[in-house]
Order: C-alpha cells, then structure tokens, then sequence
C-alpha cells in the first residue's frame, strides 16, 4: 500500500511524457499540414490562372472552354495537396488514392451520358464548327446559335422557339452551318412556252437579274436551260449574293422577275 502513491506519480510521470511527445510531433504535423495547404491553395490559384491567360491567348480558344480547364487544374492540384496532407499524419495515401480512382470510375460510369456531352462540347469549342449567331441544321435540330456550353448547346429555331440540343447529338451527326461562307448561291426556275424566243428570254432574265446590286458579279450570274419538254423549256437563274441578305434577296429577285417578265410581255408557263 505504500507504494501505490509512488506508482501513481510514476504513471502520471509517462503518461505526461507520452502526451507532451504526441503534442510535439503532432504539433509539426498540424504545423506542416497547414503551411502545406496555404502553399497548395496559392499554388493552385497561380498555376490555374497563369493557364487560363495562356489559353485565352490561343486564337480558337472560346471561354468557356478556358474556364473549364482553369477549374479542372485548380481542383486536380488541391485534391493532390490534400493526399499530400494526409501524409503528414502518418495515413497511408495508396488506399486513398486508389479508392479516389474506384469513386472517379463509378462517377463516370453514372454519368457516361454526361461526360460524353462534355467531350463533344469540348470538341465543338476546339473545332468550332458553329459559332455563336450562326445558323446551323442537322438531321435533328435547325437554329440560329445562341450559347455553347459544355453539356449543351442553346439555339433559337426560325419561329422565335428556344431548343436546347446536348452536345453529343451535333458532334455525332453532319451539320450543315448556313452562316460560315460569306456567300450563297441561289437558283430559281421560270417556264415558258416554246412558242417564245428562248435566247431573248434568257437575255431579259439574265439583265432583271444583273440589275440588283446585292447580286455578286463574281461568279457572275448565268442563265441556262434546265428542261425541255414538248410545250415548255425551263430555264434555271443562278446568281450568287452574300449569306446575310440571301433569303431578302431570294424574296426580293421572284417579285423582280414577276414584275420584269411581266413588262416584257413574256407568257409564263
């Protein structure tokens, strides 16, 4: 019984000294762990910038797209500062990183659908074979474009609608862009009698035609015959005018002809 006083000082004595040596080891370990964060967190918001203005100096590269990959390097560095921190205390990272990989794998597996409109938008930033404002028509969709994100692309359809098209269904399809050239070619067709003379018909045609200012003279337009049956030719216009007045110019060039055709007396059929 005398001793038991002396055994419980010494108890307290080393369980002192085992709890002052783990708040000292620990002590660093916090220490490093939080200098260690405050490094990765800067560290990551430089490097992630420094890329975005070196992407957005690329001629081709949209914002979105920069952005996207701004985020994509800002994460990925703290999820590697944060393994790196784990590792100050002693944890073993390798299941960490392997059970990272195993959640990475079922995300994507659950989001197949998801990520495949992010690559396809990814694609069409990179690629860009539309662009904002330009008028577009697959087997699917047809639309003036109004934003491209990663995962889907917004457009407004000739009759003011708003259609929204994941990105997969553009990119695994052809698209017909209405918009990129800087001009179109038009052609319409006129019937007339063989009763007629052709070459003053295809004369008259070719100068109504000639006389609207908003039809290019290179190619110049031509006039030709396209059918011949036994009581008509049909003749073919073909002119060639700039994309953004195409369809006014389309509208403007029948009434033109009704009206000039109709001046030289000519009878259509």
């Amino acid at each position: 019984m005398e001793n038991q006083p002396v055994n419980l000082i010494l108890a307290a004595r080393a369980a002192f000294s085992q709890a002052a040596a783990l708040v000292v080891q620990y002590s660093f370990s916090i220490l490093g762990a939080i200098i260690l964060l405050i490094a990765g967190w800067i560290l990551s918001g430089v490097v992630s910038r420094w890329a975005y203005k070196g992407l957005s100096k690329i001629h081709g590269i949209d914002e979105t797209l920069a952005r996207f990959f701004e985020s994509v390097l800002h994460y990925s560095i703290l999820i590697f500062v944060f393994v790196a921190v784990l590792a100050q205390f002693g944890i073993q990272t390798a299941s960490i990183v392997a059970a990272l990989g195993a959640a990475g794998l079922a995300i994507g597996l659950a989001l197949q659908g998801t990520l495949q409109n992010i690559a396809a938008g990814i694609m069409l930033l990179v690629l860009r074979p539309l662009r904002v404002g330009e008028h577009i028509q697959t087997i699917n969709v047809e639309g003036t474009i109004v934003e491209i994100g990663l995962f889907a692309t917004e457009m407004k359809t000739a009759d003011g609608l708003y259609l929204m098209a994941p990105n997969s269904t553009l990119w695994n399809t052809a698209i017909t862009n209405h918009s990129r050239q800087a001009s179109r070619r038009q052609q319409l067709s006129v019937a007339v009698g063989n009763d007629v003379d052709i070459d003053i018909v295809t004369q008259t045609l070719l100068e109504i035609v000639k006389s609207d200012e908003r039809v290019r003279k290179d190619p110049p337009p031509r006039v030709y015959s396209d059918d011949l049956t036994a009581e008509k030719t049909v003749l073919m216009i073909e002119y060639w005018a700039r994309t953004r007045e195409w369809s006014e110019t389309r509208h403007d060039m029948i009434d033109l002809l009704r009206r000039g055709i109709a001046a030289k007396g000519i009878m259509l059929k």
